[in-house]
């Protein structure tokens, strides 16, 4: 599974919800019952999808992918992500409910602009600590 350890905050939450997704669409569509829930398939996804928050832009303030203006998963990757979470969204209000409302409710606000060129979550994250 991806390492999380540098996530946090609501970036860490968002990796939540996308794993949450990922289970379930894989349980569905790869029959994997494997200890960490994923096949390995999926598991690249997370790891991708966890290099990707880390790297966000927008830090703490990231809007949910579908309201983001900034595209920057890899195309076969975004296809990846749109076809779990079409399947997978529907599907999270039984097991995950709390989540499910919670990015709800995220996608309804609007996105913030445009961040400046070159910035991520690491930057953010260094400045805040010097």
């Amino acid at each position: 599974m991806a390492d999380t350890q540098v996530l946090s905050g609501k970036l860490l939450y968002e990796f939540n919800t996308i794993s949450a997704m990922v289970e379930i669409y894989c349980k569905a569509h790869h029959k994997t019952n494997s200890k960490s829930g994923v096949c390995e398939q999926c598991q690249d996804f997370l790891a991708y999808a966890n290099t990707r928050l880390d790297r966000c832009p927008y830090g703490q303030d990231k809007p949910t992918c579908n309201k983001c203006p900034v595209h920057c998963y890899k195309p076969h990757m975004k296809q990846m992500a749109k076809e779990i979470m079409i399947y997978s969204g529907p599907r999270m209000l039984l097991p995950h409910p709390i989540m499910a409302i919670k990015h709800l409710l995220a996608e309804r606000k609007p996105a913030p602009g445009k961040p400046p060129a070159g910035q991520s979550n690491r930057h953010i994250r260094k400045a805040s600590q010097a």
